[in-house]
């Protein structure tokens, strides 16, 4: 931005612009990277630094750095305001670290407030005249409100409790839980609430379809991973303050447990449903991310659930796990996206890809092992992330959590193998032929690849996990 205002205003040249901004990204990277394996508390201890930290950090740079790239190579950048987009995604980012590292639920709604107007004004600033404006008004306005439950939820925390720091409001739930406060009941409803509405989660889910298909792709694609990312592991650090025997303070209230177990399930359910009735293939995902973010809910579940410590944490390793899995899908699916978008506002459906496998094979190829992963096909990471979600939900006898998460992707697996079906076995048609875009060809072939090599290499992946979580002990 200060190389625009000293240059009389004129948008710096694209490539100038990402450059720097990638660089930025590689070196919060390395700072993040430098604090593993350490624990410090800042600020008053309300920013906590430890491995779940660096974990989350890692996976936000990650979609932000490869949502940078989509976007320069995007059909919507055309060397107008190219440095705001840039600018407003870094900002973003940070708001989304701030709330990775809050231990204090202040500080989370501050870096919410930051990471969301952020993308307030990223999804308005699309060129697409009627989707994009249309979207981001239902946005601000759904998410202003969610943001005002959010912090009345927090105030009411305060009031029973004292303070509005993690580790202080954990120790004094059972003695609420016991005296059956009701103000603690609804504070905590309206927290989760808030949170609900930044994942998708059901009933507080409608606006994502609309949005995801108003906003620039390479934007949808930075929602879709980073956003999702930050606020899982913000929920984890909510539920995963635990009593001495590693259960969980808030979810060994079984009305909270029930609640947030509706929550997965529905949210399992309606989004893997509504998006078999679609053709529009960035609704599609829009409905997938839905049924994701229930999974990721039946996870942090798990993980609160858990009866002893060391099972506590085997769950959040799975969480993250799936967060990482889920991160690389996305990015390949919308960079696929991204290439066949010839036009600002053009929309494209599963039929605009029919013969693709004839016409790009590499391209059509990468598209099948990424869309077979989101499916859960193996050898792919998919497979494994939710063979592993899965599997620490039996060993908690949450078995009706997990019946409902292998019914619901079964369900998934019908509308994730229709692009693949028009690809391979459609005739060839004249149809969109994808753009020559270097960095977001990269991207999806990296992606591709990296679902299998990750896939494959599982155990190592989730091992490195493991230890990463248990620095923040």
């Amino acid at each position: 931005m200060l190389i625009k205002v000293f240059n009389d205003n004129r948008e710096p040249k694209p490539f100038v612009t990402v450059a720097y901004a990638l660089l930025g990204v590689l070196v919060a990277g390395g700072l993040i990277a430098s604090l593993a394996g350490m624990k410090h508390l800042a600020f008053s201890e309300s920013l906590v630094f430890d491995g779940m930290a660096v974990w989350g950090s890692i996976l936000v740079l990650i979609g932000g750095g490869f949502g940078l790239m989509l976007a320069y190579d995007h059909v919507e950048t055309d060397g107008r305001q190219f440095s705001e987009q840039c600018f407003l995604i870094l900002g973003s980012m940070i708001g989304m670290l701030i709330v990775i590292m809050a231990n204090d639920l202040i500080v989370t709604f501050l870096g919410i407030e930051m990471m969301s107007l952020c993308l307030y004004i990223l999804v308005a600033m699309s060129r697409e005249h009627t989707l994009s404006k249309e979207a981001s008004f239902k946005y601000f306005v759904l998410g202003s409100f969610a943001s005002a439950v959010f912090l009345y939820g927090i105030a009411l925390l305060y009031g029973t409790v004292g303070s509005t720091q993690l580790p202080v409001i954990a120790a004094k739930v059972a003695e609420l839980l016991t005296n059956h406060n009701q103000l603690f009941y609804v504070g905590m409803a309206m927290v989760i609430m808030g949170f609900a509405f930044k994942v998708s989660i059901f009933p507080f889910h409608a606006w994502t379809p609309d949005v995801y298909q108003g906003s620039s792709t390479p934007l949808t694609a930075f929602m879709a991973t980073a956003v999702k990312a930050a606020t899982f592991i913000a929920i984890l650090r909510l539920f995963q303050h635990a009593d001495p025997t590693g259960r969980s303070a808030f979810l060994a209230e079984p009305k909270f447990l029930s609640a947030l177990s509706w929550l997965a399930v529905l949210s399992m359910l309606v989004g893997n449903v509504a998006a078999v009735m679609q053709n529009n293939f960035k609704r599609i995902l829009a409905y997938s991310s839905i049924s994701h973010s229930g999974y990721l809910l039946v996870g942090v579940i798990t993980a609160g659930f858990a009866e002893r410590i060391e099972s506590s944490l085997a769950a959040t390793t799975v969480v993250l796990f799936y967060l990482f899995s889920y991160t690389l899908m996305t990015l390949g699916a919308f960079s696929l996206i991204a290439l066949m978008e010839k036009q600002v506002g053009h929309s494209l459906t599963v039929d605009d890809l029919k013969g693709l496998g004839a016409k790009n094979p590499v391209l059509a190829g990468a598209l099948a092992v990424i869309l077979f992963s989101l499916a859960g096909v193996p050898p792919t990471i998919g497979f494994f992330a939710k063979f592993s979600l899965f599997g620490a939900a039996i060993e908690q006898n949450l078995y009706w959590l997990a019946f409902w998460g292998v019914l619901t992707s079964v369900i998934g697996v019908y509308y994730y193998l229709r692009p693949v079906v028009a690809m391979y076995m459609s005739d060839v048609e004249d149809r969109i032929e994808p753009r020559v875009s270097l960095l977001t060809r990269m991207t999806l072939v990296l992606t591709a690849a990296a679902t299998l090599v990750f896939g494959l290499a599982s155990s190592p992946v989730l091992e490195f996990v493991r230890v990463s979580v248990l620095q923040r002990m």
